[in-house]
């Protein structure tokens, strides 16, 4: 993502004068571009001529697609007023190489929708972790096609909308849905277990900003009682899988995925609750690489520079 699209900075940050005694504040700069000699060359001069120290580096080089990604946690000297210096000044390193990239403070915190039904394994995992601050995120809301999480999401002092949804008023829930997006500023809508499947005109409206997490056992387990099915099967591994929402149902490009060993003393009850764990875990994870800046989109893949 250029730096035209990243969130607008406050008054304050962009019109003060850099303090070369102020204490260095940490950023993250990622970036990924067609694959091509001196790019690593061209950021690391950038950031030695800004004062810069460099406190993490990760890139890769993907061969086959002749494409390259880089993610970049350093230190700035001058204090917060330095970003806007920072993001005018790598304007001019990232043309030339035909960069997507994106700078901005570290501990910035993404504005994140939930989205649920009636399983709150997920939706009470992120609201603690979001708490606890183990995630960087602010949870703005909550929205449930059914009322039975309220009391759990206002004791955490959240927003709670019930949209319900059926076939003839789906079109109607996805505009009310897209009013609460937009009235919170939304950086990332999380589905954690929303069992509603998000039209094809939502998805285009939402790319990238969208997260979904579901059992691994498709396609095979599809429908009712997976795990009742997985135990007739006499699976091996529970999984969950987390992914970006496209048009294409439970095809988006793969963030993060679980798997924990069972065997033929699992009922299909122990299953299911093994399941919830590796669904939580899977989700949590996706949403903190996300909101980190680890995740590129490349096509139908991912890259997640951990």
């Amino acid at each position: 993502m250029t730096d035209s699209l990243a969130p607008a900075t406050s008054p304050a940050l962009c019109d003060a004068t850099t303090d070369p005694a102020a204490e260095p504040v940490e950023h993250v700069l990622t970036l990924d571009c067609p694959e091509a000699p001196g790019i690593v060359l061209a950021v690391s001069q950038f950031l030695v001529e800004h004062g810069s120290d460099i406190i993490d580096n990760q890139q890769f080089g993907d061969r086959r697609d002749g494409h390259f990604f880089m993610r970049v946690h350093f230190a700035a000297s001058g204090g917060e007023s330095t970003t806007r210096t920072l993001r005018r000044g790598f304007a001019a390193v990232a043309a030339p190489f035909a960069m997507r990239w994106h700078l901005e403070p570290v501990g910035t915190r993404r504005r994140v929708l939930i989205m649920v039904s009636r399983y709150g394994h997920c939706l009470n995992d992120l609201l603690y972790r979001a708490r606890s601050g183990d995630v960087p995120v602010e949870v703005v809301g909550v929205v449930s096609n059914h009322p039975d999480h309220e009391s759990l999401v206002t004791w955490h002092g959240i927003p709670f909308f019930h949209v319900p949804v059926t076939a003839a008023t789906k079109p109607e829930a996805e505009t009310r849905l897209l009013e609460i997006i937009d009235s919170f500023a939304v950086d990332l809508v999380v589905l954690a277990r929303y069992m509603q499947v998000l039209s094809d005109d939502l998805c285009s409206r939402l790319p990238g900003r969208v997260i979904n997490i579901h059992h691994s056992f498709l396609p095979s387990f599809k429908g009712a009682k997976p795990y009742h099915q997985a135990h007739e099967r006499g699976v091996k591994l529970v999984g969950a899988t987390a992914h970006y929402v496209t048009a294409d149902l439970d095809e988006g490009p793969i963030i993060a995925q679980e798997v924990i060993g069972v065997d033929h003393s699992h009922a299909p009850d122990e299953l299911a609750a093994i399941g919830r764990d590796a669904e939580s875990a899977a989700l949590a994870r996706a949403v903190r690489w996300h909101c980190e800046g680890r995740v590129f989109v490349k096509g139908r893949r991912t890259v997640v520079l951990r």
